[in-house]
């Protein structure tokens, strides 16, 4: 006579608690309607922002001016003219006249004239007809010049605006989704099947790997935009920066999960979330406030490019500006990564001592130590 035996149910280990967790972490944010929102209104401006400096760009009037006979060939090379045929030279000085043009080419009748043409205009030197329509030397640049200044600091303010909301949007969603599981004391039934540390790393991967996806995606969403409305110049120059703007901020926003992680696990009330994360919040709005006010330093961009929790702004501004030597974003990935590792390791310890401690607010020393 054989006796039934009840299959043996194993613990999960380690990579499966933290694989089952941060899959709990993704479906809570995807289900969440407050997450979806957000991320399509962040898309939207993102693209919107695309679409606004399309148009800036093609609204950019060109001078209008009146051509005759083998000159239009002389004036459709600079491509820089709003041109109207007219028939002879007395018609195209009528139309200066009448300010329907701002000047007129017309052939010269000067046999040593270098271009063959000549400007006419009605009480004044068009400057930036002669410019354009002037015989240029070779020019070369010794040092070229920075990128122009109010596009430095719209790309700046972009990058400070991103990075700002992503990480405190998450990090947000860590601290009280910690708070939430130890007030229930559902916590405490976790930690019967997986560890603490399983569990912190959980959410600190699914809430990474959400974050990082929605900077990718906006990241894809402007490029793709500034390909499809010609501002290919512009992706050409912003499109390296963006590229590392990803990659540090997928280093740096680990280094901020965890710290809303462990700094959330040392109260036990949703009220009290806010005062416990404050130097956190803190430590994010710092890289947004710099680039407002010092975007055009060299040198306060440079600290901030090699301080972790600023260098993933402070570094791709500095790319998109040419102030970074091609070794310095190597260097400055590799420090925060260091750094991100420090605070992964000091936030695995204040969680462990604190996430069981119920009651009054845990103290920083008394996390720290068991």
């Amino acid at each position: 006579m054989s006796t039934a035996t009840s299959p043996a149910h194993t613990a999960p280990t380690f990579a499966q608690s933290v694989w089952l967790v941060s899959n709990r972490e993704i479906s809570a944010r995807l289900r969440s309607k407050s997450f979806l929102i957000a991320t399509g209104i962040l898309l939207l401006i993102s693209m919107a922002s695309v679409i606004v400096g399309s148009i800036a760009s093609q609204n950019t009037s060109l001078t209008k001016v009146a051509v005759v006979g083998t000159a239009i060939s002389v004036v459709e090379q600079t491509e820089a003219f709003d041109i109207v045929q007219a028939d002879t030279a007395e018609v195209a000085e009528a139309l200066v006249r009448d300010g329907t043009v701002d000047a007129a080419v017309v052939p010269s009748t000067n046999a040593d004239s270098r271009l063959g043409i000549t400007v006419i205009a009605l009480d004044s030197a068009p400057n930036d007809v002669l410019g354009t329509l002037s015989v240029s030397p070779e020019l070369e640049i010794l040092e070229p010049a920075e990128q122009d200044g109010f596009l430095a600091y719209l790309v700046a303010i972009g990058f400070g605006i991103i990075f700002l909301m992503s990480a405190t949007t998450f990090g947000a969603t860590i601290a009280q989704s910690v708070v939430e599981e130890k007030q229930t004391r559902i916590v405490e039934i976790l930690m019967s099947t997986i560890s603490v540390r399983a569990l912190l790393a959980g959410k600190v991967l699914g809430n990474s790997l959400m974050a990082f996806a929605q900077i990718v995606s906006i990241g894809l969403l402007v490029s793709i935009g500034l390909a499809v409305t010609g501002q290919r110049v512009l992706l050409g120059d912003v499109g390296p920066a963006i590229v590392w703007f990803v990659v540090f901020f997928a280093f740096g926003f680990v280094l901020l999960a965890a710290l809303y992680a462990a700094t959330a696990s040392m109260v036990s009330r949703q009220e009290d979330v806010g005062s416990a994360t404050s130097p956190v919040l803190f430590l994010v709005m710092i890289p947004y406030f710099m680039v407002i006010f010092f975007n055009d330093n060299p040198l306060v961009l440079a600290i901030m490019s090699y301080v972790p929790f600023s260098a993933p702004v402070g570094m791709p501004v500095r790319i998109f500006l040419g102030q970074a030597e091609w070794w310095e974003p190597v260097l400055s990935l590799a420090v925060l990564a260091l750094a991100t590792m420090v605070v992964i390791l000091i936030g695995s310890r204040i969680y462990s001592n604190a996430l069981l401690r119920m009651g009054a607010r845990v103290s920083l020393r008394d996390a720290l130590h068991k």
